[in-house]
């Protein structure tokens, strides 16, 4: 089983911030990645038929023998985390939930800001973390549902993405946060412009990376780490455009990558 794959579940190129740090912590672990890219955004949708997406998708990567599943995609974790846990209770599933407990350790204006999409803001997973967490700091919240779009499109017009940015975050700023909670895989790859509207006064934080070791956690702790010394590869598979997704990957990590077009048949998302 250590020699299986990892599968990747997202609504589109999100999960790359989680696929990065997976990457850089891990280097000879296989990767298969799904982007749910013909159903974006995953934000608005309800929760019944984002749950119905995601279940695919998990079905489609256990068939495909994955050890472990990150979903790396709050809004999907917002819809099916648990419920794929009931599911399938013997495989390990990684999922992931905004980092508000850093944010309200942190924090020293006791106000911290979190930016998400509306399916996982109205999900029962963000309201048990700031129950959790975040009892003692005053948490202001912005939905940010064109930040999605506009990564999904390549971020083309950085003039267009400043006030986009702008936006959304005029209100966090005048609420006088020190700390930004990203609260959807996507945000990580609008940081330059989320930094430079807020300042360097304004913590921002990344759940990339704690996802990326707990994975690492996980797969320890089951006798599953890949013992290679090759590195790992990458396989790519999208429900939309692969021309667009490959520059995607070029574009927002870095990494040349093939890939495959998949499409849904019964709920299931199968390669050609």
């Amino acid at each position: 089983m250590s020699q299986q794959p990892i599968g990747m579940l997202d609504s589109g190129v999100g999960g790359l911030s989680v696929l990065r740090e997976v990457h850089q912590l891990l280097p000879v672990e296989h990767v298969i990645y799904v982007a749910d890219q013909g159903h974006l955004p995953y934000g608005p949708r309800p929760r019944e038929e984002l749950r119905g997406f995601v279940e695919g998708i998990a079905r489609y990567l256990l068939e495909r023998g994955c050890k472990l599943l990150v979903i790396p995609c709050n809004a999907a974790n917002a819809a099916a985390l648990h419920y794929l846990r009931g599911l399938f209770p013997t495989w390990p599933i990684v999922g992931m939930e905004p980092a508000i407990k850093p944010a309200a350790e942190h924090t020293r204006t006791g106000v911290i800001g979190v930016i998400t999409t509306k399916a996982t803001f109205q999900g029962e997973l963000f309201a048990s973390v700031i129950d959790r967490f975040a009892q003692n700091v005053q948490v202001e919240t912005q939905v940010c549902p064109d930040f999605v779009t506009v990564v999904e499109q390549g971020l083309p017009n950085p003039d267009e993405t400043r006030q986009i940015v702008a936006t959304y975050l005029a209100p966090l700023q005048a609420a006088n946060i020190d700390e930004l909670v990203l609260g959807c895989t996507h945000f990580p790859f609008l940081t330059p412009y989320l930094q430079d509207f807020l300042g360097a006064s304004v913590e921002i934080i990344d759940p990339a990376p704690a996802v990326a070791r707990q994975v690492k956690r996980v797969l320890a702790e089951r006798g599953l780490l890949n013992q290679s010394n090759e590195r790992g590869g990458t396989e790519y598979l999208t429900s939309a455009d692969p021309a667009h997704m490959q520059f995607l990957v070029k574009y927002l990590i870095g990494e040349t990558a093939v890939v495959n077009r998949g499409q849904w048949l019964d709920g299931r998302l199968m390669t050609p």
